[in-house]
């Protein structure tokens, strides 16, 4: 579930003639590049090439592009491939 932050613009909350903001930040995403991030250790501990490694699972979905170390491949598997995908994109554009 996402988690929100409120953003207020003002400091007295008894003027309601501000607007309060909201920033939805999504909780997934941050477990998603936490995962993805110690996935990137252990590949890159183990002497691979971290980023051709993930690529080429991205690619073709083998899981025998991720080490076992460190249940990196355990730990792929928990991502779903489109979503990562789509988080990948919006990043790259910076939207």
């Amino acid at each position: 579930m996402p988690m929100q932050t409120a953003d207020r613009e003002t400091q007295n909350p008894a003027d309601k003639s501000k607007t309060i903001t909201f920033t939805v930040h999504d909780e997934k995403e941050d477990e998603m590049k936490r995962t993805l991030t110690a996935i990137y250790e252990a590949l890159r501990e183990k002497g691979y090439n971290p980023i051709n490694q993930i690529v080429g699972y991205i690619l073709s979905e083998d899981p025998t592009y991720i080490t076992n170390y460190k249940n990196a491949r355990g730990l792929i598997r928990r991502i779903d491939r489109d979503e990562l995908l789509n988080v990948l994109v919006r990043n790259y554009l910076g939207i």
